[in-house]
């Protein structure tokens, strides 16, 4: 049944078919919109559309950036011989908040999952090994602590380990099955000071 009319009924079913957002948060976030002064709307309309047209993969990292590199890659102060491999471009913004790394990322945009039909070919691994031809000392993997994330990491540690690069694990500190995104910044900063050797 529509009980607001096919504008607002509308707005709403686009707004729910985001990830995370329920048929209630869109009610809400819907009403909050059509609440807005008509400037605020256009700007956060604007904002999404220039997003969809600009934001690409950083051509080294594989985040997503506006440019062709992106702020960590271009930054002449990171240490480039300590690569640190994360599922997406979350995992990385997680571990940028702790502001204790000061190597580089490459993301995977995904973890290898036989039962989802997901193969070490629909993951960014060939561009990691392209990298690894540069003088690189260490390489950390930080995949989730999920069954995917063991078996990419445990994939990844026997793709490098024959070229001679260190390759470690970030430590146990996260919890089994959870995603980096959401854990705070201590229990990251502990991971990663608590890596082993793979």
């Amino acid at each position: 049944m529509d009980y607001y009319g096919s504008q607002i009924s509308r707005l709403i079913e686009q707004l729910s078919g985001l990830p995370g957002i329920g048929s209630k948060t869109a009610q809400r976030l819907a009403f909050h919109i059509v609440n807005m002064p008509m400037e605020k709307v256009q700007s956060l309309s604007d904002s999404i559309v220039d997003a969809k047209k600009n934001v690409r993969y950083c051509k080294q990292c594989f985040t997503m950036t506006d440019q062709e590199l992106c702020p960590i890659c271009s930054n002449p102060r990171r240490n480039r011989k300590q690569i640190m491999v994360v599922e997406n471009t979350r995992d990385l913004a997680a571990y940028e908040k702790t502001g204790r790394f000061e190597g580089v990322y490459h993301v995977l945009h995904g973890a290898i999952s036989p039962m989802l039909g997901i193969g070490p070919n629909d993951i960014r691994l060939k561009e990691l090994m392209t990298r690894l031809q540069e003088d690189v000392e260490e390489v950390i993997i930080a995949t989730n602590s999920s069954l995917e994330g063991e078996t990419t990491a445990m994939y990844i540690s026997k793709l490098i380990k024959p070229t001679g690069i260190l390759v470690t694990r970030i430590a146990s500190g996260v919890p089994v099955g959870g995603d980096l995104e959401y854990i705070d910044e201590v229990t990251l900063l502990r991971a990663l000071e608590g890596r082993t050797e793979l």
